[in-house]
This record gives C-alpha cells, structure tokens and sequence, in this order.
C-alpha cells in the first residue's frame, strides 16, 4: 500500500520499518517516498540515485534544509515492526525512521510554512563517505543543498544536539623478525612490540572541551588488532587500529597532527578523517530554533552529517525521536508518544 503522509507519524514509521531498506537497497522505500511526496502536488522535487528531494519556492525570506536518511544496519530479526503499548519496535524506529516519519507528515500538513523548506531523504548514510547519497548531492545538485538552518532528523531522545565530534580512523603497525617459536630468540616478536602502542593510547591526554554551553569528550581508542602466522611462528608484524573522537575545536589537520605528535617514532597511516561540527548555536537562525523547541541542548557524541552542513557554511542541529543509544541495536524501539510530541514542536517552529 502506498505511504498515508497523513497518518499519525507514529504509525507512519511502522509503515517504514516495514520497509526494509538496509544500506544499498534502498530503491523501494525511495520510490515509495517519491511518489507519496509527488502526490501532494506542491514540492518541487527530484530524485538522486535512491535518494529524494522536495522543496517549496514560497519566496519566503529564510530556508530550512530537513534531512534524513532512509537507510538501516542490517536487520537483526526485527522487520517487520511490533507495537507494545507505547514502544514501536524494529530495525530503524530510532535510526532513524522515525525521524523521517516526522519530516514525512510535516511535508504533508504544512500547508503554509513561514520558511521555505527543503527535504532530504537520502540513501546509504550508514556505510563509507563515498556512497553516502550526501556525497552525490553534494557533487551534482549543490544548489538543493543552500539554506539558513539545516536540522536531521537523527535520534535525539528530544533534546537538541548540536554539533558533533570528529573521527580520526588510523593504523599503527610494529615489525619484528620471524623465527621459529622453539627459537624464539632468534626472531623478534612484533605482537608483543604492540604493548607499548597500547600504553601510548592509555597515556593520551582526553579533552572535555565546552563549546557553546555544549560538552565534547574526546576518545582514543583500539579497535582491532591483527597479528600471527601460525602457531610455531614469531610474528614479525603486528597493526592496531584505533579510532580517535575529537572535539569539534580540533580540525581534520589538528587531529591528524595531535595523533602524530603523540605516536612519534611508531609506523602510521592515517585511514580517514572526518573533521566535526562546531555547535553554532550563537548563529541566530539555530538560536532561534534552540529558542522555539524548548532550550535544552546538549553535545552530539558522535559523527552526523551535520559535519558536512557545517563545512558549507550553515548551521546544523540534530533534531529527532529516540534514545541514540538504541540505535543499532536488536531491541531498538521509540516511543510513539515521543515521535507526535517532536513533529508537533518542530510544526510550531516552522509555522
């Protein structure tokens, strides 16, 4: 059946879940929103790949950009969605389909808006840079992305996060010498060489940083370790990964510095690196939106693509239904109460 826009948000995002839409099969769940905001008959609207864009031309004197992703993780026995009093379960009710429900119905009911908007319903953010359907946009339609305030729907448990952290992905590897594991002295054991990477990053000065009322803390991190040969052999390589998440006063080149000043005289390589976003909130077209949905503000912990918001010059807040802890999870679930709260606070500040 064809997606109700009109329906309670809430039962919106069941209708979503219901969608699968794991990362790369995204092409039903766009079609589904392309011809449900078509229906409406008052967006200008294109499609990107498995990615969907609608906007008004109102000649309003502001834009909002609203965003989100529409696909999941893989699915962990959690499709199709179950309801249980208050809680909707299923793979995406927090991340973050329940956010795009809201933007859904708001595209729908606002029939006279005091911004002009711009939706975005875009594909594959859940895995690497390149085949984030953002990345495309960015390349081929940069125009879709102009605006005063760009707010994503991502969970945000009702508050407002601003910001986000940074995420500095890296490799530090030590070499040694095969041997014979019964003539272990005659080689050099590269495994055991990585304690003192993992002492390097117990030693790691962690920053709690304010920025704008908001905290950021910072995180070092290894991730994964790989080493061995075989079970008679002395390796003679050992790599640690590890990931650093930094405040968002750091820049992509900062971090990159601060992990090799303090890993000095290691072997590293630097896998990627995606600078954060600074809060933003003394810019007044995200103060106005802190003013309008209640004041309470918190530090995003984590990478959103509010980053790549911010890189364009315009401030970006996260503003969604959920508990961001749950995201990811088997037993990830929202409640409907809290999705018909966040589309009516939203409503109020777009009207």
């Amino acid at each position: 059946m064809a997606l109700d826009l009109y329906a309670d948000p809430a039962d919106l995002t069941a209708a979503l879940v219901d969608i699968p839409s794991v990362s790369g099969d995204e092409q039903r769940i766009a079609d589904e929103i392309f011809a449900a905001l078509g229906a409406l008959d008052r967006f200008e609207i294109v499609r990107s790949g498995n990615s969907v864009l609608a906007r008004t031309n109102l000649g309003r004197p502001t834009r909002v950009l609203l965003a989100g992703h529409i696909d999941t993780v893989p699915i962990a026995d959690n499709v199709p969605s179950r309801t249980a009093g208050d809680v909707l379960h299923g793979c995406g009710t927090t991340d973050m389909k329940s956010g795009d429900a809201m933007l859904l119905h708001l595209a729908a009911t606002l029939e006279n808006p005091s911004r002009d908007l711009t939706f975005v319903f875009y594909d594959c953010e859940e895995v690497e840079h390149e085949r984030n359907g953002l990345t495309r946009i960015e390349r081929d339609l940069p125009g879709w992305l102009v605006a005063d305030l760009a707010l994503l729907g991502e969970p945000t448990n009702a508050l407002v996060e601003a910001g986000c952290q940074g995420t500095l992905a890296f490799e530090v590897t030590t070499r040694g010498k095969r041997a014979h594991s019964a003539r272990s002295w005659m080689g050099h054991n590269a495994i055991h060489d990585a304690q003192a990477v993992l002492q390097r990053i117990a030693e790691f000065d962690i920053r709690t940083v304010e920025l704008d009322g908001c905290t950021f803390r910072e995180g070092l991190n290894a991730v994964d370790i790989r080493g061995g040969v075989a079970g008679n052999i002395i390796p003679d390589e050992c790599t640690v990964r590890v990931n650093f998440r930094y405040a968002p006063d750091r820049s992509a080149a900062d971090a990159a510095g601060a992990v090799a000043d303090h890993f000095n005289g290691f072997e590293i390589v630097i896998l990627d690196n995606a600078a954060g976003a600074l809060p933003g909130l003394s810019q007044p077209a995200a103060a106005d939106f802190l003013a309008a949905t209640g004041g309470r503000v918190q530090g995003k912990l984590g990478w959103t693509d509010v980053a790549r918001f911010a890189a364009l010059g315009i401030p970006a807040v996260n503003y969604g239904p959920g508990d961001p802890l749950l995201a990811h999870t088997r037993d990830e679930h929202v409640s409907r109460e809290q999705i018909g709260q966040m589309t009516e606070a939203l409503r109020g500040y777009l009207v």
